[in-house]
């Protein structure tokens, strides 16, 4: 295999998962019209939240192809500690997938916090360092803009739609038990 050949699939790893998340939501909401909102939430959610895994475990039992990947000296600290906080975010996006809706939305806003910060790291050191790795300018950069804009708009347009509004308080989970 050539090197373009494989900088294109290095590259284009990350964006697998929201093209299956439209390809799924897409299909499922053609047979369920009347939730095709709450579809495409899942299912970005619910693939933002294996792409966050699968990032996170590489990190953990890869890291030194993942410091390569993304142009970064092998044996750098910040592979673990990315490594769990992209496992945090898996965990809550598989959750809010299929509960606490109304959670949505600062899942978002938090996952945008990390992902583009992490997308100016990738243009700093794209234009400042020529690191053109395709862990850092490939379509991770894609990924880490795109994914959490497309989570807000989502719950943003869930909430303008009039979803109702549940509290934690109000709605305890089964087998918990309210204060009030």
């Amino acid at each position: 295999m050539n090197t373009s050949t494989q900088y294109l699939i290095h590259s284009a790893t990350p964006v697998l998962f929201p093209v299956i998340a439209v390809i799924g939501a897409s299909i499922r909401s053609a047979r369920r019209p009347g939730r095709r909102l709450e579809t495409w939430q899942r299912w970005w959610l619910t693939w933002a939240g294996v792409g966050a895994a699968w990032v996170g475990i590489s990190f953990l039992v890869a890291p030194d192809m993942m410091a390569h990947e993304i142009g970064f000296p092998i044996g750098n600290p910040f592979q673990f500690e990315i490594a769990f906080t992209n496992l945090g975010f898996a965990a809550m996006a598989l959750v809010l997938a299929f509960r606490y809706p109304e959670f949505r939305l600062m899942y978002g806003v938090g996952y945008a916090i990390f992902l583009w910060g992490a997308a100016f790291g990738h243009l700093f050191q794209w234009f400042a360092h020529g690191d053109h790795q395709p862990g850092n300018t490939g379509g991770i950069l894609v990924v880490d803009i795109m994914v959490p804009a497309v989570i807000i708009v989502l719950a943003l347009l869930d909430r303008r739609r009039g979803a109702p509004s549940k509290t934690v308080a109000a709605h305890p989970p089964t087998g918990a038990t309210s204060i009030a």
